[in-house]
């Protein structure tokens, strides 16, 4: 009996158990692959424009690679099967926010609609919509979508597919929509201010022209005199409003040329001690030796310029009162305004007079900004100077930082970079 059993356990329908083994593994791994092959039937079935994408995309060599721009190849439910160089590198992770956002999906519904029945000259159209996408930061967006029509090489099956399939092609607009809003706004201002003495001009001229013959000498003096100050006012303003032009035409030009900072202070010394002397202020310069920068030096005399007439027309306290304004530079050895580096050198204008209140500040470089509205017919100012100093700053690759205290003064400090090699 235990000899039998021994054989039994060895052999089965007269077959070794090793064989027996091998064929029973045999039929599983049939049993796993018709599973496997119903599965990826059933999967093909449900997902068919998916698999015959995919299938174009390897087949016909697709590549959205070589477009200009921002380019995505999406399915029919807006999921991304590719996306070019220049759209990841532009929007990363947040391209599939794009594709999510209300605004594409139902450009995208409208580009997947039947097209059969109009004629062929308006089958497949491009369909466009210009959204805002509020993450990660908040932007402009403008998208142009297309479906990808089948081709005659193309098998009738593939070609079926492409109907589903949709180029996007993404462009970031937030700059260029910044830009048009600040021209608008530079367009409107400068109307008004140019609008101001023109009309002051128009209504003088009528008035000499009407009243001629009844007006006395005196009177008539009175409006030449108001006359050539508006004039001025308005060469003044034209004469700011281009020189801000040439300015931000190269500001793009990183100056090359080494200057000494003490020439450029001499310079503005000798047309600034004339205007202190017409007033009862004081002046005074405290300049390091040996301070060097790399920049232009006629648009550097000129910011100190401005920050000086700025100090003298708006920070005098009242007419009585003896007005103290200090010129200076100096090496930037602390980092106490956490400027770019440490290092470099800081000019800049300080005052003892009414000071600026807090909310004024952030805006004081844009261009027409005034402190009082209410007066500004009567500032002799364009608007326009620290507006100029910004863009001159942003040439030569500096900051500008203006700290203010009201009843107490005002410091503009403009931080330059170091002149390496000296």
């Amino acid at each position: 009996m235990m000899s039998q059993r021994v054989a039994g356990f060895h052999h089965y329908n007269g077959l070794p158990l090793w064989f027996n083994l091998v064929l029973i593994a045999m039929a599983l791994s049939g049993w796993c692959a018709f599973f496997v092959y119903k599965y990826y039937n059933r999967h093909r079935a449900v997902f068919p424009e998916q698999t015959k994408i995919e299938h174009l995309i390897t087949k016909e060599h697709i590549s959205i690679d070589p477009f200009p721009g921002s380019i995505l190849l999406v399915d029919q439910w807006g999921a991304v099967l590719k996306a070019n160089q220049q759209a990841l590198a532009q929007f990363g992770e947040s391209i599939h926010a794009v594709m999510r956002h209300p605004s594409v999906r139902s450009v995208l519904s409208a580009t997947l609609q039947d097209k059969t029945n109009y004629p062929a000259e308006e089958q497949n159209l491009a369909y466009e919509t210009t959204f805002t996408l509020d993450v990660p930061v908040r932007r402009t967006l403008h998208v142009i979508l297309k479906k990808v029509r089948g081709t005659e090489s193309a098998e009738a099956s593939v070609e079926a597919c492409v109907e589903t399939c949709v180029l996007v092609s993404l462009s970031d607009r937030s700059e260029a929509q910044a830009v048009d809003r600040m021209r608008m706004d530079f367009v409107a201002h400068a109307s008004h201010e140019l609008r101001t003495p023109l009309a002051s001009l128009s209504g003088f001229i009528d008035a000499l022209h009407h009243g001629e013959d009844g007006m006395s000498p005196m009177v008539r003096k009175q409006f030449l005199a108001v006359m050539s100050q508006q004039t001025d006012r308005l060469k003044r303003l034209i004469d700011r409003l281009l020189y801000l032009s040439r300015v931000q035409a190269h500001e793009h030009q990183k100056p090359q040329k080494i200057v000494e900072v003490s020439d450029v202070m001499a310079s503005v010394l000798d047309e600034i001690v004339p205007r202190f002397q017409e007033k009862e202020n004081v002046l005074n310069f405290r300049i390091d030796d040996e301070l060097y920068i790399r920049a232009d030096e006629d648009e550097m005399i000129q910011v100190m310029l401005n920050l000086v007439e700025n100090a003298l027309r708006y920070a005098r306290k009242g007419q009585e009162d003896i007005l103290t304004v200090t010129v200076f530079a100096c090496k930037a050895t602390e980092d106490e305004e956490q400027w770019p580096m440490i290092g470099g050198l800081i000019i800049g204008v300080e005052d003892d007079g009414k000071g600026i209140e807090a909310h004024h500040l952030p805006r004081l470089t844009e261009r027409f900004y005034r402190l009082n509205e209410e007066d500004r017919s009567q500032q002799p100012g364009t608007g326009l100077g620290l507006s100029i100093v910004r863009h001159i700053i942003d040439r030569h690759e500096g900051r500008l930082r203006i700290k203010s205290v009201p009843n107490k003064g005002t410091r503009c400090m403009v931080w330059l970079p170091p002149v390496k090699g000296l």
